[in-house]
């Protein structure tokens, strides 16, 4: 695990942290997540917390990723929160060696 800031992520890192917070802001949760698959393309979310349906951020991220065809993942990110073990699992599911980061404020966690 290495701590660094948002601004020393590459660039298209840097643009999951920048969807993972606009989500959790966009429905005023603590916590947000997004994911970028194996082509490029990224999805963001933030926790779902329904009486029959509760995801972390990151689940949600995950899911929809697999919903729209994604078979693996290059990287995530876990906005508002140190981790997610069950978040984690379900991109370890897409690809063992998926880089996670965590980010509170702008400092940056590697999770995974």
């Amino acid at each position: 695990m290495s701590d660094l800031t948002v601004d020393a992520l590459d660039a298209e890192d840097a643009k999951l942290v920048t969807l993972a917070r606009g989500a959790a802001g966009r429905v005023q949760q603590p916590t947000g997540a997004a994911v970028r698959d194996g082509i490029g393309r990224t999805y963001a979310s933030a926790a779902v917390d329904l009486p029959s349906l509760r995801l972390s951020a990151l689940q949600a991220a995950v899911a929809q990723a697999y919903a729209a065809g994604a078979d693996t993942l290059e990287a995530a990110v876990i906005f508002g929160a140190d981790g997610d073990e069950e978040g984690i699992g379900a991109a370890r599911d897409l690809a063992d060696g998926v880089t996670v980061y965590s980010v509170i404020r702008k400092e940056v966690t590697r999770v995974v």
